[in-house]
C-alpha cells in the first residue's frame, strides 16, 4: 500500500479509528523501509452550525511531526437543515469524501488512508446484501481515476475491539461526534445483528472475511 516517496493524506474525523490510523502511520515512519510523508486532513461538518474543537488532535500532530489541515464546511446544515435527509449517512459520507479528495490534491498527496477496519468490512458486505440486494464491499486499495488518487485502508485486518483497546492504552483524544444521527444508523443496526448472530456462530466475521477473500471480491483476494 505504501511506496517510496508517497505523500499520504490521512482522513481524520476525530473518531478512534482515524486517530489510531494516524498514530500507526506516523509511528511507522521510524522503521518502515520506504520513506513517506503523512498529512492529516479533517473536513469538519460543523453540525449544529458549530465548529468542532480539534485542538487536541492539532497538538498530537505537532508532537508527531505531522502537518494538519482543517477545512470547515457546511455539511451539517446541508444534510440536516436544507435537505432534511431521513437517511443522511450515505450522502454525508459521499460529500465528505469529495471534500477530502480535494484537500488531498491541494496538499499534493497521491494517496488517502482511511480508517476502515475488519468489522467495517464485514458490516459493509452484509449491509450491501441486506439493504441493497448486492454482493460487494469496499476494496483494501483502489484507484480513483477522476481525481488521480489511490485510496488505501491499512487497518482492514485489525478488529475494532483491538483498536479500541489500543486507543484507550495510548490515551488518544477521541473527539465526540456532534452528528444528530450518531449511534442510530444502519451500520449500528448491522453491528448489533452481527453481535446477535455470533452467539450461535462465534466465528461469523472470520467466515465472511474468508468468503470475500476466496471469491476475490472487490480486491480482497
Amino acid at each position: 500500500m505504501i511506496e517510496e516517496g508517497d505523500r499520504i493524506a490521512v482522513g481524520v474525523s476525530g473518531g478512534k479509528d482515524s486517530l489510531y490510523l494516524l498514530y500507526a502511520l506516523a509511528m511507522m515512519r521510524r522503521y518502515y523501509p520506504k520513506r513517506y510523508t503523512v498529512i492529516a486532513l479533517t473536513a469538519d461538518p460543523c453540525f449544529g452550525g458549530a465548529e468542532t474543537d480539534y485542538g487536541a488532535v492539532e497538538a498530537l500532530c505537532r508532537e508527531w511531526d505531522v502537518e494538519y489541515r482543517i477545512r470547515r464546511t457546511n455539511l451539517g446544515k446541508i444534510i440536516f437543515e436544507d435537505r432534511k435527509e431521513e437517511n443522511p449517512c450515505s450522502l454525508c459520507a459521499r460529500m465528505r469524501r469529495g471534500i477530502l479528495h480535494d484537500m488531498a490534491k491541494d496538499a499534493g498527496c497521491g494517496k488517502i488512508a482511511l480508517g476502515h477496519h475488519f468489522d467495517d468490512a464485514v458490516q459493509t458486505f452484509l449491509m450491501n446484501l441486506l439493504y441493497g440486494g448486492k454482493i460487494g464491499c469496499f476494496s483494501p486499495k483502489s484507484y480513483l481515476s477522476r481525481k488521480d488518487l489511490y485510496l488505501i485502508r491499512p487497518l482492514v485486518f485489525c478488529e475494532e475491539a483491538d483498536i479500541r483497546r489500543a486507543v484507550k492504552k495510548l490515551a488518544l483524544p477521541v473527539v465526540k461526534s456532534g452528528c444528530p444521527a450518531d449511534g442510530v444508523t444502519a451500520r449500528q443496526d448491522t453491528a448489533e445483528l452481527i453481535a446477535g448472530l455470533e452467539k450461535s456462530f462465534p466465528d461469523l466475521k472470520q467466515k465472511v472475511m474468508g468468503a470475500m477473500q476466496r471469491a476475490h471480491l472487490d480486491g480482497w483476494g
